[in-house]
């Protein structure tokens, strides 16, 4: 593993939320092996989907998260269980942390670090509990597991909450999420595609990006 050194970030830097909301996407990948990540995100960012989130649960994924910062994409980490893992994935490059509950320790650094954080959360109680340590959107997994109404009734209450879908999401069902009020849907291997990427198939990525964001708008 190479190493990093720290990387400044804008205190409150918008952006990676602001990219995520416009395109109404978020790219998701956790793969054994990424031949390479700028290509990858360059590849997405190119079918629509700008902000790229590399898992924890991905070999060498701070080097892929390094490599791909030099794309036009907007880089985030993901699956950010401890604040160490945090401090690597910001000295790395990335732009925006997803943890996939509730983390008070890495909430308190994302603040400190001025890096948006994505929290993951399901119940109301969750989602309310990461609004209140400054999660920037609360990512809901698994979709599948609720429905695309859940969201629905989650935003009764909760109108103002930045909601993205996470687990289970296509192009099939991507815009029913949006549609009960999704800020954002999470395109995972339905667009990456195992065999696509161990291929280095950059433009059948692109093209499968370019359909999920479509779909969003039918």
């Amino acid at each position: 593993m190479t190493e990093h050194t720290l990387v400044e970030h804008t205190e409150g830097n918008p952006e990676p939320i602001e990219t995520i909301g416009e395109d109404r996407a978020v790219a998701l990948v956790r793969a054994r092996e990424i031949p390479d990540a700028a290509a990858l995100a360059s590849a997405l960012a190119a079918g629509g989907i700008r902000a790229v989130e590399f898992t924890f649960t991905t070999p060498g994924v701070l080097d892929h998260i390094a490599a791909a910062v030099e794309s036009p994409a907007v880089v985030g980490a993901g699956t950010v269980l401890t604040v160490a893992n945090a401090r690597e994935a910001l000295a790395a490059g990335a732009q925006f942390l997803v943890t996939p509950g509730i983390s008070v320790p890495v909430a308190e650094l994302a603040a400190d670090q001025g890096v948006p954080v994505l929290m993951g959360a399901f119940t109301p109680s969750e989602v309310m509990r990461a609004l209140e340590l400054g999660a920037a959107a609360v990512k809901v997994f698994p979709a599948e597991t609720a429905g695309p109404t859940y969201f629905k009734h989650l935003r009764g209450p909760l109108p103002g909450v930045r909601l993205i879908g996470s687990g289970g999401i296509t192009n099939q069902n991507a815009r029913d999420y949006m549609a009960a009020g999704a800020y954002a849907v999470t395109a995972g291997s339905s667009v990456i595609s195992a065999d696509a990427l161990a291929a280095a198939d950059w433009e059948t990525i692109e093209d499968a990006a370019r359909l999920f964001v479509s779909s969003l708008a039918n």
